[in-house]
């Protein structure tokens, strides 16, 4: 049978999830704002349209992204909680852990 994988947890925040919805969140809602906000621009160029993306989208994202992780963070805070459930009963179950 194989070693277990080792699972650190620094700070409590699952931050696989927090870059999930950060994807998740950007393509569905920063997608069509930063069309929307293309309108009001003059893009004659592929090369302008792909940097206003750019210049537009990292902002929404950075936003996202530190909106994900404050969620996670709270929630975190609420439960109050360093455990999940499943690590609860995998520590329950195993009594070399």
């Amino acid at each position: 049978m194989a070693d277990p994988v080792a699972k650190t947890n620094p700070d409590g925040v699952d931050f696989g999830w927090v870059m999930q919805v950060t994807f998740v969140v950007t393509i569905l809602v920063g997608s069509p704002l930063v069309a929307l906000l293309s309108t009001t621009v003059d893009l004659p160029t592929w090369g302008a349209r792909a940097t206003f993306a750019i210049r537009a989208g990292a902002p929404i994202w950075l936003t996202t992204n530190v909106a994900a992780y404050l969620y996670a963070k709270y929630k975190r805070d609420e439960t109050g909680g360093d455990e999940t459930a499943s690590d609860a009963a995998t520590t329950a179950d195993d009594p070399d852990r």
